[in-house]
Order: C-alpha cells, then structure tokens, then sequence
C-alpha cells in the first residue's frame, strides 16, 4: 500500500461520513474502505483510537484522525488541490460548520429520530438517544420538539435555498466545504423522513444543488479489512512533527499526559502530547495490537486535562 494512503472507519448509513465522502469526492481520491459496527463494541477500532467512538475516524499509517473538522481538515493541507475553499473561504467556512454540525444538526436529528423510532432497535435507540440529547434523554420529550424542530428546518433549508438561486454550489460555480456541510444534512433528512421527498420539494434550488453535489460522488473507494488496517498501523511510525504553541490558553505543552473526550461526553483518550495548534491537538499513545500510533483531535468541541 502507498505511504499516505487514507483509510475511512466507517458505515455506510452515518449522516456525519457522508460529509467526509463528499468531500473525498471533491477531491477525487482514492481511499480504504473499512465498514465498523454501527453501536460498541468496537473491538478493530479502539485500539486505534485509545477509546474514541464516535464515526467516521481516518487513518493514514500510524496517524489517526478523529472527528471530521480534523479528518477535513487534514485532508485539504495532503491534499490542496482541487481546494475546498474556491474563492478563498478560509476561516469563515468552518464558522458555517459550527452551526450546520450544532443547531442545524440538532433539529435534523430530532426529526429524523422520531421518524425512525417506530422501526428503531431499542439498543440502538438506547446508545444514540444520550448520544445526541444527553444522558437525561427521553423520547417523549424529543417527540414533543419535532414540530419546533421542523419549523427551524424549513427556515434554514430555505436560507440555503436562497444562497442557491443565482449560483450553482455555496461558494459560487465550484463546490467547496460548505457544499459538504450543508448536502448531508439534505442527504440524511431526505433518507429519514417518510415525507421527506415532499417536504424538499419546496426548496427549488436547494434540489438542483442537491442533485450536483450528489453526482460529483466519493472518490474511489475500495473494501479493506480492519484487521489489514491494524497490521498497517502497527507496521508504520507516527509521521506527526512535535510543534509547540506558546499562546495556548490552557498551558499546555509537548511531552505533557493529558486525557481528551468530547466535551459532550465520551470515552476518554488517554496519551502524551506531540503537536499543539488553535485548531487541534495531537497525543501519542501505544497499545499492544497497533504499537505507537499519534491520534489527533480538534481543539474545539473537545476537553483536554492533564492525566
């Protein structure tokens, strides 16, 4: 396999992947395809990851990427060319993000668990209701948001459909990030909603979009075993640079023992410091099955604390 070939921990129908896959698309890679089961355990994950769950992660060698502003992320300074940012978005596109993947997300969800709920599994339901709606979740309670929640959706599908009108993707006549932001969350809503057809119906341009994005695909992927990826983790070196970052509110510093969850709850990650940005945090860590391997993490959105 060639150095810097990208391995997607994955399944098929993760709302949250799609985003990645679109975005893989745009650029026109080729990549791994490695299917993990929708609920814990995850036996061929965690010891990539130390403990983190939540899907998709990316693996590159020996250095694994979790969360998608880190995988994206990533895969724009590998690979810059075509850009996610035509026109020079930078910066402002992941500002879009915050709210696609917070509020928006959170209304999208509410409706799309409801939709499902009647043929959901209960195990399924159990680990995604606190997942998403924390560990007070009742499904009664989500019920009675749905009509709120649908309400803002149809506002906000309608803000995209606007920016929509005089233009063929977000940024203009190329797609970008914020095409990959918005398009799975369409892409999720519409696969949910026993309705959803005619509920995107309203939305003119957003369909138009939707079909464009839709047709630029997921680059090449290719079925690949998690136990290849584990042998490949395990048979490579970590490729990330030590870097300091001597603004760092929270003091942190190369060589220092931290543990890293999501901040709204999860496993934590347990390792020592290797890289420090703004945007993201990198820890070393070793387990029996992969050897050392370097996991990075956003910063925002995630609680580091010295171990």
């Amino acid at each position: 396999m060639s150095k810097g070939q990208i391995i997607l921990h994955h399944y098929p129908q993760s709302p949250v992947t799609e985003k990645v896959r679109v975005v893989l698309g745009m650029k026109s890679l080729s990549w791994k395809s490695v299917e993990i089961p929708r609920l814990p355990p995850k036996p061929n994950l965690m010891p990539l990851t130390g403990g983190y769950r939540l899907t998709p992660v990316m693996q590159i060698g020996a250095d694994i990427y979790c969360d998608t502003k880190c995988i994206i992320r990533e895969l724009e300074r590998r690979h810059p060319d075509p850009t996610l940012f035509p026109g020079g978005a930078y910066g402002m596109a992941w500002g879009v993000g915050q709210w696609t993947d917070g509020p928006l997300f959170t209304d999208v969800i509410t409706v799309a668990l409801v939709e499902m709920a009647p043929n959901m599994p209960p195990e399924f339901l159990a680990d995604r209701g606190p997942l998403y709606f924390g560990p007070d979740f009742s499904l009664e309670d989500i019920k009675s948001k749905y009509t709120d929640a649908l309400v803002n959706i149809r506002a906000q599908f309608g803000w995209f459909d606007e920016r929509l009108k005089q233009r063929d993707f977000m940024l203009g006549a190329e797609p970008g990030l914020p095409d990959a932001l918005a398009y799975y969350l369409v892409w999720f809503l519409r696969d949910r909603m026993a309705d959803g057809d005619r509920f995107l119906s309203q939305f003119e341009s957003l369909i138009g979009w939707e079909q464009r994005v839709k047709a630029i695909g997921h680059g090449t992927p290719e079925e690949f075993s998690d136990l290849d990826a584990l042998a490949i983790a395990k048979a490579a070196e970590p490729e990330t640079p030590e870097q300091r970052d001597p603004g760092d509110p929270s003091g942190l510093d190369v060589g220092m023992a931290v543990t890293i969850a999501p901040a709204s709850g999860g496993p934590r990650v347990v390792g020592t410091v290797r890289s420090l940005s703004p945007d993201q945090i990198a820890i070393l860590r070793t387990d029996t099955q992969v050897g050392q391997v370097c996991v990075h993490f956003p910063r925002m959105g995630y609680r580091v604390t010295p171990a």
